[in-house]
C-alpha cells in the first residue's frame, strides 16, 4: 500500500473517531449497496457493491477489515463536509476503526469490497 493511501486512511480514521453525531449503520442506511453475507455474535461480514458513478448516503461502520475485490477511485465525504479521494487496488486490505462516511465510486467500473466488522 502506498504512503499516500496510508495517510488518507489515517486521516479518515482520525476524522471518524472525532465525530460526535453518528449516522445510521451502513446496511440499514443503504441496503441497495450493502448486504450482510454472514453474522454472529463476534463479526458481521458485509458485501459492498457500487456500480460506476454510484454514491451512498452518510452512514457508519464498526471497527473493520476491508478486502478490496476491485481497483477503483473512491471519494469519501466526511460528516464535516470535507472529502478525501483515494484509490483501491484489487486484493488490498485495510483496517479502520469505527467510521462515518459517504462513499462515491468515481470509476467507470464496479466497486466491490468485503467488509468484516468486529462487534464491540
Amino acid at each position: 500500500m502506498t504512503k499516500k493511501v496510508l495517510i488518507c486512511i489515517s486521516f479518515l480514521a482520525a476524522t471518524f473517531l472525532s465525530s460526535t453525531t453518528m449516522a445510521e449503520d451502513g446496511v440499514a442506511a443503504d441496503p441497495e449497496h450493502y448486504t450482510v453475507e454472514f453474522e454472529n455474535d463476534k463479526i458481521r461480514i458485509i458485501r459492498i457493491k457500487y456500480g460506476p458513478g454510484e454514491k451512498s448516503v452518510m452512514h457508519t461502520h464498526g471497527p473493520n477489515v476491508a478486502v478490496f475485490l476491485s481497483s477503483n477511485a473512491v471519494r469519501f465525504t466526511l460528516p464535516d463536509g470535507t472529502s478525501v479521494d483515494t484509490t483501491s487496488v484489487t486484493g488490498a486490505t485495510q483496517w479502520s476503526d469505527s467510521e462515518e462516511h459517504l462513499p462515491e465510486n468515481l470509476s467507470d467500473e464496479t466497486l466491490e469490497v468485503v467488509l468484516v466488522e468486529l462487534k464491540e
